[in-house]
């Protein structure tokens, strides 16, 4: 059965989030707000958590999984992110956007896209999970929760499929999220592509 850990979204208790992060220290999964809707997270290193992610989601590794940073330094050190490429970013982050770049040597091979090397990062701005973040230390490597054979994102916590609660350890529970998705930008290209209009406003990269 998944745990729930009722956290205050302005006031996170750390008892609470110290819990998920010791779970996800053990390889399991999270359900976590973010600024666009709830999401499943896991350790980066962990190969079998990714693995069912994806079963969760109903995708294949053809689906490629990204990574919630929790600031622009941490961001840098995953992707190879030039001065232009930098700028776009701090204009907009944090914020419902995830940002496609090429690959650091820090980001295992298996999560890039083989050909390009690209991975898609995102620097959220929610309360909730920030905190987390800076408890687990590290990135977290994320997918949106789309339950599978469903097209739209889990946006509350109650909303959780009963057919997925023996697969996700614990949801991080601090109240509905917005529910829009991120806007998509392609920054390993030039000029850059918008691959998906969502909750980031276009105007912040100048668009």
């Amino acid at each position: 059965m998944t745990q729930r850990f009722d956290v205050h979204p302005d006031n996170p208790q750390q008892r609470l989030l110290q819990q998920a992060v010791a779970l996800l220290a053990r390889g399991e999964i999270l359900a976590v707000p973010t600024d666009s809707s709830y999401a499943l997270a896991c350790r980066i290193a962990d190969k079998d958590a990714a693995a069912k992610i994806r079963r969760i989601r109903g995708i294949d590794e053809k689906h490629y999984l990204s990574l919630l940073c929790r600031n622009l330094s941490e961001l840098s050190t995953y992707a190879r992110v030039d001065n232009q490429q930098f700028r776009r970013i701090k204009s907009a982050t944090p914020g419902p956007f995830t940002f496609i770049l090429e690959a650091s040597k820090e980001v295992p091979r298996r999560l890039s896209h083989p050909a390009a090397r690209t991975i898609g990062l995102r620097v959220p701005d929610h309360k909730v999970l920030q905190a987390l973040l800076e408890l687990h230390g590290e990135p977290l490597l994320a997918s949106t929760y789309i339950p599978a054979g469903q097209t739209d994102p889990v946006r509350d916590a109650d909303d959780l499929p009963e057919h997925d609660a023996g697969q996700i350890s614990a949801i991080v529970d601090c109240g509905a999220c917005p529910g829009e998705p991120t806007t998509i930008v392609d920054l390993s290209r030039d000029p850059m592509e918008v691959v998906r209009v969502g909750g980031g406003a276009l105007r912040l990269l100048g668009v």
